[in-house]
């Protein structure tokens, strides 16, 4: 996903969200790596973490009470455990990707949904959370090193990174659909509903190869879906919102950051609906990623469903307006995208 970070062209859907991660400009620096500032919001001693900091508007900031769950803690693997910190990998360099990790309104700090997440979990498991931003590229080389212990950073679950990773699920991995808030149509996830209107998309994404998919089966049916490509985003809500095309078809986390930054102006949008990144046959799952047989999988998701538990979990994703990607609960490398589609 780029520049939600391009992971592969079937499992980097966010290819197309530059345009609005222009606030997140600052994240831009030389060479591949930088430590960000893990203290936003945070405050270990009083058992609270505040989410949705510094954000432009893209959130609802929310301060969550948070203490260590000492029967989770206790399952961290010793090394991890001895150094007392939980180093957090975000592959967010250079330029970021709202809502999930970008440099806030003060130009320097790393925010966003996934450090946010990252943070809350480092409360739970007892440990002061440290954040290392990076590359796409080098996030991964952070994990292989040590360098990094656990990723927050929009990774898709797949087979193929299974070889070399452990997960622990957080997020539903979807794309959706953003119309003009005084539209009536709803995708209500039957392709059918497609019929005879204009749906923007960009080229070369998971998601052009599934809208090209449903425009083949209505053909194949007698009826017709429009297709339009369109160079940068700028361009593309410049369509939608004077009316030259009915819907954009794109990752729904850069969708829910658009609709927040145009829900005051004269052509607000709304969310018509959202379908898995994976397609059909399976939801597209977001997850924490550590090293295989690190141990840390499994107390990163006892954390997770902790959260999920006692409500910070939710009210994390709504802080975001990601609630529509919420998991009932984390598991530990659940089916990921199969090698074929990896």
């Amino acid at each position: 996903m780029r520049t939600l970070r391009p992971r592969g062209r079937l499992i980097r859907t966010l290819t197309a969200t530059a345009a609005l991660t222009l606030l997140a400009g600052g994240l831009a620096a030389c060479g591949g790596d930088s430590e960000a500032s893990a203290t936003i919001g945070a405050d270990s001693s009083a058992g609270t973490v505040t989410v949705g900091s510094l954000s432009n508007g893209a959130a609802k900031e929310t301060t969550l009470k948070v203490t260590e769950a000492e029967a989770i803690s206790a399952g961290l693997p010793k090394a991890v455990a001895d150094k007392g910190e939980l180093v957090i990998g975000v592959g967010a360099l250079p330029a970021g990707f709202a809502p999930l990790a970008y440099v806030g309104s003060d130009q320097k700090t790393l925010t966003g949904a996934e450090p946010d997440l990252g943070r809350l979990v480092a409360a739970v498991l007892g440990l002061k959370p440290e954040l290392k931003n990076s590359t796409w590229e080098n996030l991964f080389v952070g994990i292989d090193s040590g360098k990094v212990d656990v990723a927050f950073s929009n990774v898709t679950d797949t087979e193929e990174r299974k070889r070399k990773y452990e997960f622990a699920s957080y997020r539903q991995d979807n794309l959706a659909f953003e119309v003009l808030k005084d539209s009536t149509w709803n995708f209500a996830d039957d392709y059918r509903n497609l019929a005879g209107k204009t749906v923007a998309v960009g080229s070369g994404t998971n998601q052009e190869k599934i809208l090209l998919e449903w425009r083949k089966k209505l053909q194949e049916e007698g009826k017709k879906l429009t297709v339009k490509y369109f160079p940068d985003n700028n361009s593309t809500y410049l369509a939608l919102s004077g009316g030259k095309i009915d819907a954009y078809f794109g990752p729904n986390p850069g969708i829910a950051y658009h609709i927040t930054q145009v829900a005051t102006t004269p052509r607000p949008t709304r969310n018509a609906g959202k379908y898995s990144g994976a397609g059909a046959s399976l939801q597209g799952l977001i997850a924490a990623t550590a090293k295989k047989d690190s141990g840390l999988a499994e107390p990163v998701a006892a954390a997770i469903n902790h959260l999920i538990e006692n409500g910070q979990y939710a009210k994390w994703l709504a802080a975001w307006n990601l609630s529509n990607e919420a998991v009932g609960t984390s598991e530990v490398d659940p089916p990921g995208l199969p090698l074929d589609n990896s």
